[in-house]
């Protein structure tokens, strides 16, 4: 990862997104603490039905911390097959409602510190969803790099490309590189529940890495995908959500 940052002929955007936070609270603000130290800003998807007010109040008081809407319950709804909430054994009425109520108990919790994105549990959701994100005026949309984009109009797409808690370091700084050296943003998705002493400190030795290359450039989501919101802000009432902070 090193050598392709190197290499590059500009900086890099670089940004971490870490998902389930609502479960697992000290490991979240002890990875959130990681984090800080390097100068790390991290995207936090906070999933509703699970996020407390003591949490609430924590995340509040983390600045470097972007946060937002982690599907509603994360819960799986198909019978068969790969795990989604939001997938095709659900109608778009009952999704839509799920996604609307999840915003709202965010907003209840956290006010205009939630961005308009949404990532699905499991990095998986289908077409209606995301024509339902774009009806509650979602305007980013983060899954995994392999998911086929869904061409939603006005729905941007953030994808992360490495998997911090399932690859191992050699995997994990292989595909960082590949995307650096196509020129990124470079997305690498954390799991802080499942995170140990040791994944820490290497989360920490990441960041650092990130934090003081010449060649990268720690980013925040809306900031990457802020050319796009900043459309959809302009194309008038229900484009954007509300209250959401300005990238």
């Amino acid at each position: 990862m090193t050598e392709a940052l190197d290499a590059a002929p500009a900086p890099v955007p670089v940004f971490f997104r870490d998902d389930d936070a609502g479960w697992g609270d000290s490991r979240l603000l002890a990875l959130l603490d990681v984090l800080a130290v390097r100068g790390m800003p991290v995207d936090v998807a906070v999933i509703p039905r699970a996020l407390g007010p003591a949490l609430a109040r924590e995340l509040l008081l983390r600045e470097h911390a972007g946060l937002h809407q982690h599907g509603f319950a994360h819960v799986n709804h198909e019978r068969a097959g790969r795990k989604h909430e939001f997938g095709p054994a659900r109608s778009a009425a009952r999704q839509r409602a799920d996604i609307e109520e999840g915003r709202e108990l965010l907003a209840a919790l956290l006010g205009d510190r939630v961005d308009p994105i949404f990532t699905p549990p499991w990095n998986r959701c289908t077409a209606a969803t995301g024509r339902c994100l774009i009806e509650l005026g979602f305007a980013v949309l983060s899954r995994e790099s392999r998911a086929e984009p869904l061409g939603v109009a006005g729905l941007a797409e953030l994808p992360v490309h490495a998997d911090f808690v399932r690859l191992g370091p050699d995997e994990l700084a292989a595909r960082v590189a590949a995307v650096i050296r196509d020129g990124g943003p470079a997305g690498v998705m954390l799991h802080h529940e499942e995170m140990d002493a040791g994944a820490m400190r290497r989360a920490g030795e990441l960041a650092a890495v990130v934090a003081e290359h010449p060649r990268a450039r720690p980013a925040g989501m809306m900031e990457l995908a802020g050319s796009v919101v900043a459309g959809a802000r302009a194309a008038g009432p229900g484009a954007a959500r509300a209250g959401a902070r300005a990238p």
